[in-house]
């Protein structure tokens, strides 16, 4: 959106660094490491030496000082050449920061944040559970008061960076007796990278300083369809021992801050979708017209016009519905409708464009040496995470009736 009225020239300014860094750094390498599923602790030091760990935080908490339009604009940057690396940054910024920043003390912010704004350690959020899925109110993680500290007991799955990472966002139930999305708590849980080698090879991703907690490990990595560079893991509490200034918030609202804190996922999600969007329809326009049949380039073809322009419109659609979402968080004004608006249009967007780019590419789309083939992979998550698209109409559905079905 070159003539936006969301973007300053900053903003220009910083797009150009991404695009610049995308194109150089991550392009080359995209392919291997989805290939081999392999965590790209190269590259995400490179992200960590921009800065692009702690965009949206404050430069006294180590973080870049910038707004969080221009955190958006890095998540839409990198997903227009790889989902995993966007994730990377989004996962962690939005799912494992923003709740420390949101609800945590003064105290807890000057422990964590700084760590995580730099990108020394690397942050997650648990939600989902093996029984708790869609129905998050369903916990049944348990978190027993012991004095002056607590006992979780339990699992979250598909937890992004749930390997590679030092410090996560978690629910558990901390009164027996509630039901539904009362008596859940948020905690700061905290353990070894299960990378230790690889992080120490690169320099970053661990930090012996930063105190564990005992009783919390990494399980199985996942082997996933897409996002295959992107770490995902179940996380397991067996007796773990998180003190009680690792409580985040108030006792027994954490379901309220978890909420809170996915309705700027959902616009983070949205704009990783529209990057992988307009990632395919760039390799198109390419591929399109340098691919000849008949004598022409096959872009001369109408079918392919038709193709090409309903991407496009479908993505510029997209851009003002991702980009209003942000605006409004930034601004302070209500964004639930509106995230889930732009995350699922631009979710189930994605799946579109990049299932019409494997068939404008042919059999050349179906195999790995494209990066559309990728992209359509990475694609069908971004319409499960952070609330699958069934979920985003019941959430706009609810915002646009409300007393109606409440009452």
């Amino acid at each position: 959106m070159p003539d936006s009225l969301y973007f300053t020239d900053q903003h220009e300014r910083l797009r150009g660094r991404i695009r610049e860094f995308a194109e150089q750094v991550v392009r080359p390498s995209a392919r291997h490491f989805d290939l081999e599923s392999k965590f790209p602790w190269d590259n995400v030091k490179q992200m960590a030496e921009l800065g692009l760990f702690g965009i949206p935080w404050p430069e006294a908490l180590g973080g870049s000082g910038r707004d969080y339009l221009s955190y958006i604009l890095v998540i839409h940057e990198l997903a227009k050449v790889d989902a995993s690396h966007a994730i990377t940054v989004s996962a962690h910024t939005t799912l494992g920061t923003s709740p420390i920043m949101d609800f945590g003390t003064d105290a807890q912010r000057r422990v964590f944040v700084p760590r995580l704004a730099a990108g020394r350690v690397l942050g997650g959020f648990g939600l989902t559970e093996p029984a708790a899925g869609s129905d998050a109110a369903g916990t049944t993680t348990t978190a027993v008061d012991k004095g002056d500290h607590y006992v979780l007991n339990g699992s979250k799955i598909f937890i992004t960076h749930g390997g590679v990472g030092e410090v996560f966002i978690v629910t558990a139930r901390t009164d027996a007796a509630a039901h539904g999305t009362h008596g859940i708590t948020a905690f700061i849980v905290t353990k070894d990278t299960s990378d230790l080698a690889e992080s120490g090879r690169v320099g970053l991703g661990h930090d012996p300083d930063l105190p564990k907690c005992r009783g919390v490990r990494a399980g199985k990595k996942e082997d996933k369809l897409g996002w295959r560079a992107s770490d995902t893991r179940e996380l397991v509490f067996q007796d773990a021992i998180v003190p009680k200034e690792n409580v985040l918030g108030a006792v027994n609202q954490g379901f309220r801050q978890m909420l809170q804190t996915l309705d700027g996922g959902r616009i983070g999600l949205g704009a990783l979708a529209l990057g992988i969007a307009e990632g395919a329809l760039a390799e198109c326009v390419a591929y399109t017209g340098r691919r000849q049949q008949f004598g022409k380039p096959i872009a001369s073809f109408q079918g392919v016009h038709f193709a090409l322009a309903d991407m496009a419109t479908e993505i510029a659609a997209a851009t003002h519905l991702v980009y209003h979402a942000a605006w409004l968080k930034q601004t302070g004004r209500a964004h639930k409708k509106e995230a889930a608006m732009a995350k699922l249009f631009a979710s189930e967007l994605a799946m579109r464009a990049t299932t019409k780019a494997v068939q404008l590419h042919g059999g050349y789309g179906y195999t790995t040496a494209s990066p559309v083939e990728r992209m359509m992979r990475d694609a069908k998550i971004c319409e499960i995470g952070e609330g699958t698209s069934e979920i985003q109409r019941i959430v706009i559905a609810r915002e646009l009736l409300g007393k109606v079905i409440d009452g």
